[in-house]
């Protein structure tokens, strides 16, 4: 079977962090978001004191911030290739930095498609917006709307790198978890 390479996403607030926490405490190796950390770093260092959702605005060099993230992504991708576990699941995948991107109107050239490209993963699932568990907070900034338009921009990035992605059914922590490994016992 080899090693196989799971990412979770979705949309800020979609309980995808809740999901990657649960396949840790099952034994599972994850990999966790670092986004969370760069954009309170970022924001420690800004001089805005704005309430904005573009993380970018705390930052002197928003296109080597997301280098900093794909490269991130990317080691996380590579470590994974030499543990000793059959599934690495990642809170995020590399194209979440290009859907990202997208939706805060960003250019990117082959540097950034070069890592989709070229480091592949074996399943997508995506955890859809959900307004009844969404929740801002210091790192989270997006309101539900943006939510669901950054909801799009990965299902459309995913697609656009010949992914099909899976969606996650609305449910309980557990459940979700129950639904993502019987899926993939089946594939």
């Amino acid at each position: 079977m080899g090693k196989s390479k799971v990412v979770i996403t979705g949309a800020p607030g979609t309980g995808k962090t809740s999901i990657v926490n649960g396949l840790e405490s099952k034994g599972f190796h994850c990999f966790h978001e670092i986004i969370r950390d760069m954009t309170s770093k970022a924001k420690e260092q800004g001089q805005s004191e704005e309430y904005i959702s573009n993380p970018l605005v705390f930052v002197d060099d928003a296109l080597q911030f997301n280098k900093d993230l794909l490269e991130g992504r990317t080691s996380h991708y590579r470590e994974s290739l030499s543990l000793n576990a059959p599934i690495s699941f990642f809170d995020r995948g590399i194209p979440d930095v290009l859907a990202y991107m997208d939706f805060f109107g960003q250019e990117y050239d082959d540097f950034f498609t070069s890592h989709c490209e070229n480091h592949r993963y074996d399943s997508v699932f995506i955890v859809p917006p959900w307004r009844e568990i969404y929740v801002s907070d210091n790192e989270r900034m997006e309101t539900f709307e943006e939510a669901e338009s950054i909801h799009h921009s990965l299902m459309k990035i995913y697609t656009q790198f010949g992914y099909d992605p899976i969606e996650v059914p609305k449910d309980a922590v557990l459940n979700r978890i129950d639904f993502i490994l019987e899926t993939l016992k089946k594939q």
